[in-house]
């Protein structure tokens, strides 16, 4: 009982507030780069990507990879987070 009261006085929660805040903490950036890599120019290059994916794994014996692709699709998608994100951070 007095250590139930310490821990009252001191301000530090107990374990079920502590999970409560755990479960309700969400990334922004997640959600956000969920919404850019819905956008137009992100489906378009994401679009690109997949079909060198194809194109590449149909092969069996090839040198070209989809690097350049994939770096197009996360410009893309980080060009739009960029201008997205801060507004949504406190």
């Amino acid at each position: 009982m007095v250590f139930e009261e310490k821990t009252i006085m001191h301000g530090e929660p107990d374990d079920e507030e502590e999970e409560e805040e755990e479960q309700e903490m969400v990334d922004p950036i997640e959600t956000v780069r969920q919404t850019c890599a819905e956008t137009e120019h992100c489906v378009q290059t994401r679009e690109h990507l997949e079909q060198c994916e194809t194109r590449v794994g149909s092969r069996s014996s090839t040198q070209e990879n989809c690097t350049e692709e994939l770096f197009d699709f996360l410009h893309a998608r980080d060009h739009c987070v960029a201008h997205k994100l801060f507004h949504s951070v406190k």
